[in-house]
């Protein structure tokens, strides 16, 4: 077995599209498959021609295979080789980035507490959603605010939140659901009135990530039940599988239609990276995820993603300043830039019985005297 040792650096918070571990030679294969072109990738990565062509082969000596495929007069391809060298290395990418994420943000915490022990902190436990890393730079930035995120499913997130675990946790949720559905068998049991509070964060569209151009034209759940069609799913414990199954469920489509139902990514980002990189035909997730890839995407519904916590800790001093940043109309501007996001009510407090209606009483409550 051939073995080569790869060094990764962390990378900052720069752009959103930059990748969270560098490495120079994946950078070169990203450059190299983006343009057509060694000079274009040498100009887009800010070195010289001779420094990207002999990177290239000092690699592919490393390797002991061909990265490139280059004929004079003709754009410049990556081998199959290298192509699936790319594909792996984003796809690993993909599905560690919850982790690289959390890694992160707890060095963040860690140097700004040792520097400022004034600065306030929220244990978070989150389902996978694209905007709230970019919450926790500004709560860093502007109220040296640390939003200590750990991300999981829905599920597991809200279990965190009952057992002590963290201040906070994120969910997301068909709000339109009758008391039978799946979202309400999954959520009532996790969620009490009068001891829960919601926080409003954001409305976002979940759909059909699909291959650039939409090729094989599927516009909807139905074609996923096509014989030959490669999907995949998000797994069980996981919001965006509570919310598909409830769509499935409406428009009695039998879970059994869909060959691959099982084959399953950890988050929106590894969901689209399959897509992206021809392994499969279609995934379900969320708009922002499509877009970042440059994916086509079918839209399907809309759904509300939720902050929730106990209602004694809305008062802590960490939570209102959290509360007060996301009434702001600098984030509800900058969440409202995100594909498929909307900052709807952003920051307000909601009751469990007003947004959820999974809960009645047989008897009116008593008006006070």
């Amino acid at each position: 077995m051939h073995r080569v040792q790869l060094t990764y650096t962390l990378a900052g918070r720069e752009t959103a599209q930059q990748r969270d571990l560098h490495h120079p030679l994946m950078a070169l294969l990203a450059a190299v498959h983006d343009t057509g072109s060694i000079s274009a990738a040498a100009r887009q990565l800010g070195l010289s021609y001779r420094h990207v062509w002999g990177e290239l082969k000092r690699w592919e000596g490393e390797l002991g295979q061909s990265l490139v495929i280059w004929v004079k007069g003709q754009p410049a391809l990556l081998s199959p080789f290298g192509e699936k060298l790319l594909w792996a290395e984003r796809r690993a990418q993909a599905r560690l980035a919850p982790q690289i994420e959390a890694l992160r943000g707890e060095l963040e915490q860690a140097f700004a507490i040792a520097f400022d022990a004034s600065a306030g902190v929220i244990p978070m436990t989150a389902s996978h959603d694209d905007a709230l890393p970019l919450l926790r730079a500004l709560a860093q930035s502007q109220h040296k605010l640390h939003l200590d995120i750990q991300f999981t499913g829905s599920v597991d997130a809200l279990a965190a939140l009952n057992d002590g675990r963290c201040l906070m946790a994120g969910f997301h949720a068909l709000t339109e659901s009758p008391l039978r559905s799946p979202t309400a068998r999954v959520y009532r049991p996790m969620l009490k009135p009068g001891h829960h509070k919601l926080v409003s964060f954001a409305r976002r569209t979940q759909g059909l990530m699909v291959a650039p151009g939409n090729p094989l034209g599927i516009t909807a759940l139905a074609d996923l039940c096509r014989r030959g069609l490669r999907f995949v799913n998000r797994a069980r414990g996981t919001g965006t599988r509570v919310v598909l199954e409830e769509l499935l469920a409406a428009q009695r489509i039998p879970a059994s239609a869909i060959a691959e139902l099982e084959r399953t990514e950890p988050s929106h980002r590894a969901a689209a990276e399959a897509v992206a990189s021809g392994s499969a035909d279609a995934a379900f997730g969320i708009e922002a995820a499509a877009s970042a890839r440059g994916l086509g995407f079918v839209p399907i519904a809309q759904e509300l993603y939720f902050l929730v916590t106990l209602q004694h800790a809305l008062e802590q001093p960490q939570v209102q300043t959290l509360l007060t940043l996301l009434r702001s109309e600098a984030w509800r501007a900058q969440l409202n830039a995100i594909p498929g996001y909307a900052a709807e009510g952003s920051g307000e407090v909601l009751s469990l019985r007003r947004v959820l209606p999974w809960w009645s009483y047989r008897k009116p409550k008593r008006a006070a005297p």
